[in-house]
């Protein structure tokens, strides 16, 4: 079924459908990973964007139940040169087309993924609309007036949990009220808070490796409820969006940070950097991959990254923080902590999936930290 990718400068990508009928619009971005295409397409950082893969070939190891961040598919649609509809993987269980078609999200192929990855790096993240309609230039203007720009937008609260909720057998567990007046179930174990705007699950599994016992508490929870609970640390996670909109989260980010120890991973990055005194701005096509280099400015090596974010944060007046880590395509900043507090924020994925283990370390660091401030 032909199709069709428009942007919103009037630029015409034609190709063809692989999931069915259908439409679907949201900020055309692209991602430079060969692999790792299930747990990016589950991670809820790419909520309201359309992502184009640079790999030619995407989907030749089908779907399988276990490399998922979330559980459901965020991204609004799926740009590729060539889906494999032969996947051949001993734990595939359906192929990549057949998952977006269940999930209702549309993908297109035999575009020139080149071609539009070029336009993009030239002329910026842009909005988008795929269609298997038909549509003239002069339907264009009026199809994206209705369709919001990233900026401005506060995606987070879409994707956070509804209910207080704990990290348990590999899942989110909400909480019953009886099972709420005994919240921590070991007094020997890290108490960590972690506000969800959008958490990959891996993060989950990393705090729990390093001894955390973890609660999910929802983006707009008040200070005063995260104080009842009485933790050792409140951790930010990553998300989608504008991190300019997420007044709530910065006011609580900045009174946390004045006793506890806080940790935050990209969008979480974003809301430190702020409550600290920064201010966040739009890169020009962001950085969305697992092979991006980063040097840790404390160690002078180099990590490979995952990272996913068209956001980034000024630090640079700020005098209480120090930057750890900075991008090594662009010298934005990607990671900084606090003098003397125990803070620490890292904007690329320490926690990979999909993308290298270099910096894993963050957690182990994070718990460090925590258990050096209940000495």
């Amino acid at each position: 079924m032909k199709a069709t990718l428009i942007l919103e400068d009037g630029t015409f990508f034609h190709g063809t459908s692989f999931t069915g009928e259908g439409q679907s619009h949201g900020e055309v971005i692209f991602n430079t990973g060969m692999s790792g295409y299930q747990e990016i397409l589950t991670d809820p950082s790419y909520t309201g964007q359309m992502l184009c893969m640079t790999y030619p070939l995407i989907g030749n190891y089908g779907i399988n139940c276990t490399d998922i961040e979330s559980d459901s598919v965020h991204v609004a649609g799926l740009i590729v040169k060539e889906c494999c509809k032969n996947p051949s993987n001993w734990q595939s269980t359906e192929t990549l087309a057949d998952y977006l078609s269940r999930h209702n999200i549309m993908g297109i192929e035999n575009i020139d993924t080149r071609a539009l990855t070029r336009h993009l790096r030239i002329h910026g993240a842009m909005r988008g609309f795929i269609t298997t309609k038909d549509i003239t230039l002069n339907e264009v203007d009026k199809l994206f007036s209705n369709i919001p720009l990233m900026q401005g937008q506060n995606l987070a609260d879409n994707v956070s949990i509804k209910e207080l909720s704990r990290w348990e057998n590999e899942s989110i567990i909400p909480l019953e009220i009886s099972e709420r007046e005994k919240l921590w179930k070991s007094d020997d174990k890290l108490k960590v808070i972690v506000y969800d705007f959008g958490t990959k699950w891996n993060i989950f599994r990393l705090l729990e490796e390093q001894g955390f016992q973890i609660i999910i508490v929802p983006a707009d929870t008040l200070e005063e409820t995260v104080r009842s609970f009485k933790p050792d640390a409140v951790f930010f996670s990553n998300g989608p969006g504008d991190p300019a909109t997420l007044t709530h989260a910065v006011t609580v980010a900045r009174s946390f940070c004045e006793d506890l120890p806080v940790a935050g991973i990209c969008l979480g990055h974003q809301i430190l950097g702020q409550a600290l005194g920064g201010k966040t701005y739009k890169l020009k096509f962001g950085h969305h991959g697992c092979n991006h280099p980063v040097m840790n400015l404390k160690t002078n090596k180099i990590e490979i990254s995952s990272q996913n974010h068209g956001f980034c944060v000024d630090i640079s007046d700020i005098k209480d923080l120090e930057v750890t880590h900075i991008n090594l395509n662009d010298k934005t900043l990607e990671g900084f902590a606090h003098k003397t507090k125990p803070i620490i924020a890292i904007q690329f994925h320490p926690e990979s999936a999909p993308g290298p283990h270099d910096s894993q370390y963050f957690f182990a660091r994070f718990k460090n930290l925590v258990q050096d401030s209940l000495k």
